[in-house]
């Protein structure tokens, strides 16, 4: 088991990638670094190898998929999570490795957002994409995550062995903010200098498509993790959906005695049963997902008892 793992997953990154290997190795002396190449075609694993990396691949394309390769893989006291495009400053690793090894933290974010990433980022939809993912997800998620989407984190064994990744792309970084925030884990952040790609290097992120299956990732992580909050909010659309078209309806009927829009009051019965029923599958589902809660503070315990010996390679 080492006691530092340096995760960075890659895909034709030739170009930055001996760079981001020798910055790491220069600021964690200590770490074991991991390339994770994910079919590049560029020559990225050789130049990696040769820098004094550990070269393993993933043949299943995402950079989701290239995680939960790491995940499993690697036992580690502590890992640091960056990109292999040269953006995040190695100066930081330390700091956030402290904040693990020392302060038992379980996930330490790279926070961009606060320092120098609207400056450097020179894709404004993406500034726009991130700044929209972070309001919404500590709305929904009454938290303060100040960088959702960053690439740059540290964790624990007990976040990575706890984890379960089901994101196959760049959604992948909003899971893990998400899960963290659900379980109550120790989230921690640390300011640091973003610097956009160099010239010649080119973003894997689509802004739109990606986006897109970011912000159905919230939804959908909203409706697992939030069962109640979003049901009983359906519910309510519904009432009110139901309470408009029977207002009328109800006019008319004190003004005549009789229900002339007969078919509109037996939608509005219907749509009113749906509400019902959201309400009530809202209701189910939150005390199944009290008990996943509960089963996974026990899966903690049982990682813990299981974790291998640091002394251990």
């Amino acid at each position: 088991m080492d006691q530092i793992a340096v995760l960075i997953p890659c895909y034709n990154e030739s170009q930055t990638i001996e760079k981001v290997v020798k910055d790491f190795r220069k600021a964690l002396p200590e770490a074991v670094i991991y390339v994770y190449d994910n079919n590049s075609t560029d020559g990225t694993d050789e130049i990696a190898r040769r820098a004094g990396a550990v070269v393993r691949y993933e043949r299943q394309q995402g950079k989701g998929n290239v995680i939960r390769r790491m995940f499993r893989e690697v036992d580690a006291a502590c890992y640091v999570m960056t990109d292999g495009d040269d953006t995040y400053p190695a100066e930081n690793a330390p700091q956030m490795v402290r904040k693990v090894l020392e302060e038992q933290v379980d996930m330490v974010v790279g926070d961009r957002l606060s320092s120098t990433y609207f400056q450097e980022n020179k894709r404004p939809f993406h500034n726009f994409g991130n700044a929209l993912v972070r309001k919404a997800i500590n709305a929904l998620f009454r938290t303060s995550v100040k960088d959702i989407m960053t690439g740059y984190r540290a964790f624990s064994y007990q976040f990575v062995k706890s984890f379960p990744v089901l994101s196959g792309g760049f959604e992948i970084e909003t899971e893990m903010s998400i899960h963290a925030v659900d379980k109550k884990m120790h989230i921690d952040h640390v300011v640091v200098d973003y610097r956009d790609r160099p010239a010649g290097s080119e973003s894997k992120l689509s802004t739109y498509s990606d986006g897109m299956k970011v912000l159905r990732m919230i939804l959908r992580l909203y409706r697992v993790y939030k069962p109640m909050a979003f049901f009983g909010f359906l519910s309510l659309i519904l009432v009110l959906i139901a309470g408009i078209f029977f207002v009328p309806v109800f006019v008319d009927y004190l003004k005549t005695g009789l229900v002339e829009r007969f078919p509109t009051l037996i939608v509005c019965g219907f749509v009113m049963l749906a509400a019902i029923q959201s309400f009530f599958a809202g209701m189910t589902l939150q005390n199944s997902a009290q008990k996943n809660r509960q089963d996974f503070e026990m899966r903690l315990l049982e990682i813990e008892r299981t974790r291998p010996d640091q002394s251990s390679v």
